[in-house]
C-alpha cells in the first residue's frame, strides 16, 4: 500500500511547488507546429493573385499564428491526461503541473475568440470563418472525437492542418480558389505518412496512453503499407501545380526530385521489419518528411514571391 500511496504525494507536492514562466505558456502555444502553420499560410497568401497590402499581410499572419497557438493550447488542456503518459509529451506543463488545467482552457478559448475577430475585423470574414473551422476542427473533430475512437484520426483530422494555406489565400482574395484548394489537399495527403511513421517507432508511447494509432490496432505491417500508399498518392498530386499553371518549372523539378527521394524512403519503411532497423527507417521517413513539405512550399513561395526575376518561373503571381 505504501509503494502505491507515496509516488501520488510526491507528484501532488511537485504540481502545488510549480509555478508557471513565460516559457510554459509559450510551449502551450507548440510553437513548432505553429511556425508550419504561419509558413503554410503566408505560401498561400503570396501565391494568391493579387496585392495585399503588407500590414493587412502582416496582421493576418498574426492573426493566423494567434489561432493556432489556440488550438494548441486548447488540445494540451484536453489531452493532459493521455499527455501524462506518453515519455514525448509528459514534459508538457499541463500534465507537469506548472499550468492548471483551467488556465490552459481560458488562455485557448481567450485566443481563438481574439484571433478570429480580429481577423474578421482587420482582413475579412472569409478569412476568419476559415480560422474558426481549422481551431474547431483541430480541437472538437480531432482531439475530443477522432483522437480517441479511430486509426483513422489522422486521415480526418489532418484536414486541420491542411487549412492554413486556404486562410492565407481567403485572407488575400476574401474568396476559396482551386489554387488553394490544391495545397490543402496536398497537406491533407502528406499527414499520414508523416504521423504514421512517427506513430511507428513511438508505438509503444501511444499504446500505453489507450490512443488507437494505426500501428496499435492494426500492427505495424499495414501501417507500412498505408504509408507506401499515401505516398504514391502525394507525390503526383504535389506535381498538379505546375500541371495547372500555378507553378512553374523550378517548382516540376523539386517537387519531382523531392517527391521521388519520399517514394524511396517509404518503400524502404514498407520493406522494414520489427527491430531496430524498422524503428531507423521510420525515423528517416518521418524526418525528411517535413524537409519535404517545406521545401515545395517554399518553392512555391520562391516563385511567386520574385516572379519574373526567377528565370526558371513561368509564374508571376
Amino acid at each position: 500500500m505504501s509503494d502505491t500511496i507515496a509516488p501520488i504525494d510526491f507528484s501532488l507536492s511537485r504540481r502545488h511547488s510549480a509555478e508557471a514562466g513565460v516559457g510554459d505558456f509559450i510551449a502551450l502555444l507548440k510553437p513548432r507546429v505553429m511556425s508550419l502553420v504561419v509558413f503554410t499560410a503566408l505560401v498561400g497568401m503570396v501565391a494568391a493573385p493579387t496585392d495585399l497590402n503588407p500590414v493587412i499581410g502582416i496582421a493576418a499572419l498574426i492573426c493566423i499564428a494567434v489561432g493556432a497557438g489556440a488550438s494548441g493550447a486548447l488540445n494540451m488542456w484536453y489531452d493532459a491526461d493521455i499527455d501524462a503518459k506518453m515519455q514525448r509529451t509528459m514534459g508538457r506543463p499541463v500534465p507537469m503541473g506548472r499550468i492548471k488545467p483551467g488556465e490552459a482552457l481560458g488562455f485557448g478559448l481567450f485566443l481563438s475568440a481574439f484571433s478570429v475577430l480580429t481577423l474578421g475585423l482587420l482582413v475579412n470574414w472569409m478569412a476568419a470563418a476559415l480560422l474558426a473551422l481549422t481551431i474547431s476542427f483541430y480541437v472538437v473533430i480531432y482531439t475530443m472525437w477522432l483522437k480517441r475512437t479511430t486509426p483513422q484520426n489522422i486521415v480526418i483530422g489532418g484536414a486541420a492542418g491542411a487549412f492554413p494555406p486556404m486562410v492565407g489565400w481567403a485572407a488575400a482574395t476574401g474568396t476559396v480558389g482551386l489554387e488553394s484548394i490544391l495545397l490543402f489537399l496536398i497537406i491533407f495527403l502528406w499527414t499520414p505518412p508523416h504521423f504514421w511513421a512517427l506513430a511507428l517507432y513511438r508505438s509503444r508511447d501511444y499504446e500505453s496512453a489507450g490512443i488507437p494509432m494505426l500501428p496499435v490496432v492494426a500492427g505495424g505491417g499495414e501501417t507500412r503499407r498505408q504509408i507506401l500508399l499515401y505516398s504514391l498518392v502525394l507525390v503526383p498530386v504535389a506535381v498538379l501545380p505546375v500541371m495547372m499553371g500555378f507553378a512553374g518549372l523550378l517548382y516540376g523539378f523539386v517537387s519531382v526530385t523531392a517527391g521521388a527521394m519520399f517514394l524511396f524512403l517509404a518503400v524502404c519503411v514498407f520493406r522494414s521489419r520489427e527491430g531496430r532497423k524498422a524503428d531507423l527507417a521510420a525515423r528517416k521517413l518521418f524526418r525528411y518528411s517535413i524537409f519535404y513539405l517545406f521545401i515545395i512550399f517554399a518553392t512555391l513561395l520562391v516563385e511567386h514571391g520574385v516572379g519574373p526575376m526567377w528565370p526558371l518561373s513561368g509564374v508571376t503571381g
